[in-house]
């Protein structure tokens, strides 16, 4: 199912966990809802999964609204799967009991839930494991069986509230291609939360950036990076510098800035006109250059990341340091001469 939100908020005494947020999930989906811990990301779900009931706004599921004004579709009704970050499994059920419990609860047929709990371990390649129980399992594979029962239960959108939170950075990895793997196969609408935006870059087709209970932009992983709309989503997404600059020209999406002296032709949104300016400039986008073909920069630090160094380098008159990736090494104290070969103009 598809799943829209249109000006929902939810408060919990004066803290408004929600506040008018309109979000729009294109069924089949694979949607992050990325932000900060206390946001209001865990409160989203809540409210999708009926969890939560609602102040204000609508949310539909479909073409079926579940949520509005005096009216509240309780979870069991709202064919919607969640799967939390301790998997919530019966212990002394085998993998196969936990993923035909909600089949078995609904009161459905022996043979017929026979047939389902076969079909979901196969979907999630679980099959051998039918019999074991979820201690015998790794924490990928216990995560492998919320996803079937949810697929069991016929849940046509699923909603995932930061699962790979306490995986190791090993575990995690290999579980993020699982999810994709389960997302192919399923066909069904995932709704991923996470505060990792790494995660996010790697799985979803769309990422809604959240922040203080509000949606400030929702777009593909490329366009969030390359085109934020503002400065707290540049600085949340990826890493780079932010740079005043002085705006002398723009024409269509190009627009031509003065940085320590050099002129540089960056990419800018429609209605970004001459003046100061807010330049983000990635680590890709700095390269060292001849003498006096950029600007001096002295090393401040580097960091080893495996055939490549982050070197931070000090610019006259920029309070932070810039960033820029090397894949030869630098002296804390070497002096570069840099240029900017292509930045993004922040709308004003």
């Amino acid at each position: 199912m598809s799943i829209e939100l249109a000006s929902v908020s939810k408060s919990f005494g004066s803290h408004k966990a929600l506040n008018n947020v309109s979000l729009s999930v294109e069924e089949g989906m694979f949607f992050a809802v990325l932000g900060p811990s206390g946001c209001g990301k865990s409160t989203l779900l809540k409210s999708i999964a009926g969890l939560e009931p609602i102040d204000s706004g609508e949310i539909v599921l479909g073409s079926r609204p579940v949520a509005g004004e005096k009216l509240h579709v309780p979870p069991e009704q709202r064919r919607v799967g969640v799967v939390f970050q301790s998997y919530a499994l019966w212990p002394h059920m085998s993998v196969a009991g936990n993923v035909a419990f909600p089949l078995e609860t609904a009161g459905e047929k022996r043979a017929t839930v026979t047939a389902r709990v076969a079909d979901c371990l196969e979907t999630v390649a679980l099959t051998p494991f039918g019999q074991r129980k979820p201690a015998e399992l790794s924490g990928g594979q216990r995560q492998r069986v919320a996803l079937a029962r949810c697929l069991a239960q016929g849940a046509n959108t699923v909603l995932m509230d930061e699962p790979l939170a306490n995986l190791d950075p090993h575990l995690r990895s290999a579980m993020e291609e699982e999810l994709s793997a389960f997302h192919r196969t399923s066909g069904a609408t995932t709704l991923f939360i996470t505060h990792d935006q790494r995660e996010a870059m790697a799985l979803a087709d769309k990422i809604a950036v959240m922040w203080d209970g509000r949606i400030l932009q929702s777009d593909d992983p490329d366009t969030l990076y390359r085109r934020p709309n503002s400065k707290r989503v540049a600085g949340f997404i990826g890493r780079g510098s932010m740079l005043s600059v002085a705006v002398e020209q723009v024409t269509g999406s190009r627009a031509i800035v003065v940085f320590a002296g050099k002129k540089i032709e960056v990419d800018c949104s429609a209605g970004a006109c001459p003046g100061s300016g807010s330049l983000l400039v990635r680590p890709e986008h700095l390269v060292p250059v001849p003498e006096d073909a950029g600007f001096p920069a002295d090393v401040t630090r580097t960091v080893y990341r495996g055939g490549a160094w982050d070197v931070f380098v000090a610019v006259n008159g920029v309070v932070d340091p810039l960033m820029l990736t090397l894949h030869q090494k630098t002296k804390v104290g070497e002096r570069l001469c840099l240029n900017i070969r292509q930045g993004w103009l922040l709308p004003s």
